[in-house]
């Protein structure tokens, strides 16, 4: 029977490898928050207007109280592990997974959040207008067609063959007449 017991001491060496990971997963976790409350603040500080500020804090606060939830639910998961409980290992990770989803949400749910993502597009969007500009400005001087050309050239044949459609009813019901004249 005491073959099928592991030794005491290897239980106590697994136990504290366990909470040593646990530890440290716990503290990669504060980090990642602290850079995440960092982060924040930085963007946060540059929202002007009071509203989307507490807009965004509020937002922050609700995604810092996810995360302090899931880290509970870890703490407990892990001590009914401990207690003898058989806690599946991929449910810590979708603990984890839920977390930064909910989290996520929080934050990107906020006025703040859609402004600051707002400006953002609108200055890709600028950036883009600006970078085809020169694209055409240099095919231009280089002699080619730009994109304005082929356009130009594309609704001018469009207008051709409208007038020449008008011509072409007009020509058939002359030959019409003539034909029923005859």
């Amino acid at each position: 029977m005491s073959d099928s017991q592991p030794p005491v001491e290897d239980w106590n060496a697994f136990a504290e490898q366990w909470n040593e990971q646990f530890l440290e997963a716990l503290e990669d976790n504060m980090e990642a928050q602290a850079q995440f409350v960092e982060s924040w603040s930085e963007t946060v500080g540059e929202v002007s207007e009071d509203t989307e500020f507490s807009d965004g804090v509020e937002g922050y606060a609700r995604a810092y109280e996810t995360w302090m939830n899931a880290s509970q639910q870890m703490v407990d998961r892990m001590n009914d592990q401990l207690e003898g409980e058989d806690v599946d290992v991929e449910e810590f990770r979708d603990i984890w997974l839920n977390t930064a989803n909910e989290a996520f949400k929080d934050v990107m749910s906020t006025t703040a959040f859609a402004k600051m993502t707002g400006e953002t597009v609108g200055d890709v969007l600028e950036l883009q207008e600006q970078a085809d500009e020169a694209s055409q400005e240099t095919l231009r001087a280089l002699g080619f067609a730009t994109k304005d050309d082929v356009l130009e050239i594309g609704d001018r044949l469009v207008e051709l063959e409208r007038r020449q459609h008008a011509v072409e009813t007009k020509l058939d019901r002359v030959l019409e007449h003539l034909e029923t004249e005859q």
